[in-house]
This record gives structure tokens, sequence and C-alpha cells, in this order.
């Protein structure tokens, strides 16, 4: 369940990090680079949760539907 509840906060984080970066682009109109940042944060973001996916399904805490 603990697994769960990380993938899921991780995957507000994310979203929440594509939120910002739409509001530095319509906001700063090209002249800052907190988008640019905004959406570093939320690759590596995503990253991290793929790579947590794995790590979580090898210690058998999470099994996929398919299978």
């Amino acid at each position: 369940m603990l697994g769960k509840i990380i993938v899921v906060v991780v995957l507000l984080g994310i979203l929440g990090s594509l939120g910002s970066a739409l509001v530095f682009l319509l906001k700063d109109k090209g002249g800052s680079d907190r988008t640019v940042k905004a959406l570093t944060l939320r690759i590596s973001a995503s990253v991290a949760l793929f790579l947590l996916l794995f790590l979580l399904w090898a210690l058998g805490l999470v099994q996929p539907h398919g299978l």
C-alpha cells in the first residue's frame, strides 16, 4: 500500500510541475528559464517514477494488471 501512495504522490508532483511550467510559460513570455527548469524537474520525476515502478515490481510490492 505504501508503494502505491508514493506513486500517487509522485504523479501529483509531476502534474504540479507541468502546471507550473505552463504558468511560467504564459507569465514570463520567454523572458525567463523557469519554464525549462520546471519541465526538467518533470522529466526527472517521470524517469524516477518509472524506475521506482520497476523496483516495486521486482520486490513484488505491485503487480501489473496484464500479467
